[in-house]
This record gives structure tokens, sequence and C-alpha cells, in this order.
């Protein structure tokens, strides 16, 4: 990523919802079928609003998701959340960059890598799971290089909005995260 460019993450606010909503409603069909989302499950805007809205009036221990926003130069470029949260427990997480010309940069692994604390401290996680697309080679590459440990590779319907798929299961413990 170029020196010139500061990168932040920061807990998703109201503002934030049209523009996650826009990632995903907008957002190239090819591209998400390349990431493993069936185009019939993804949720109206409506349905997304309400989903986000009520994550931000959760308490840490309530929630069902919870997201990162994810800026560079104090403009939001992505986000990062988890969801299947069993506090105390785990997650599974997933990361998105809105736009093609911010992607396969390396800003990704580093706004991954700083939201990384807030799930693992705030929902007192022992252990975040992700389970990429087997065929999306860019989040695999990235969760091997940031210390997650591929476990297995299987086939399944990995979330509420994908088809069924190989995927790999990456699993980052949280005494890993913090030695």
């Amino acid at each position: 990523m170029p020196n010139s460019f500061i990168a932040t993450v920061r807990e998703i606010e109201s503002q934030d919802i049209q523009l996650i909503a826009d990632y995903w409603l907008n957002c190239d069909p090819e591209f998400l079928m390349s990431m493993g989302v069936d185009l019939e499950k993804v949720p109206s805007r409506n349905e997304l609003t309400q989903m986000l809205t009520y994550q931000l009036n959760c308490n840490y221990h309530e929630k069902t998701s919870y997201a990162m926003i994810w800026e560079l130069n104090g403009k939001a470029v992505g986000h990062c959340n988890v969801n299947n949260i069993r506090f105390g427990e785990e997650a599974k997480i997933h990361l998105h960059i809105w736009h093609q010309e911010n992607r396969q940069k390396g800003i990704g692994s580093e706004l991954f890598c700083m939201s990384l604390p807030y799930f693992f401290n705030h929902l007192k996680l022992q252990k975040l799971v992700c389970e990429p697309f087997a065929h999306n080679n860019a989040p695999n590459k990235t969760l091997k290089k940031l210390g997650f440990t591929l476990s297995k590779t299987y086939t399944t319907i990995p979330g509420s909005i994908n088809f069924e798929q190989k995927v790999n299961r990456w699993e980052l413990h949280q005494e890993s995260f913090i030695s």
C-alpha cells in the first residue's frame, strides 16, 4: 500500500448502513458469484437496513453480527464483520473491500489485522473462523498470510446468502492472536 494512505478502522455507525447496502445491492454480480454469493439470497435494502440498525442498538453480548468500517484517508472503503456469534466462544468473520481499485493492493490485509482486536476483545472470542469459497484466491491467501490455520476443506452452504460450495475453513485462536 502506498505510504500516502492512512488506514483506520472503526465500529459501524448509522451513516454506514447505506454504504454497506450499496455494496451488496450495486456490486458486480460476477464478483459476488466469485465470492460464492447466491444472488437470489441477497437481502433487500430494507432487510439490510433493519439488520444493521438492530446491530447498532445491541450490547456486545447480544449482537448476532458486528461490523467494522475500513477507511483510507478518512473515506470508507470496505467493511469487516462477524456473524454466527457465540459470545465468549467463536464467530465467523468476513472481509469486503467495496471497490475494485482498492483490491489486491495489501490494503485488506492491513485493515483486517486492525479489525481483529475489536472482535476478540469486545466479543470475548476464543476463535475466529473464516470459510471463503475455495476458488476465491484473495481471501485464502490473505488468511494464510495473517496466521490463520487451515483446518479443513469441505462442501457446505457457508452462510445465509451463499450457494453450496467447496470452502476452506480457516481458524485463528485467541492465544495465537495475542502472541
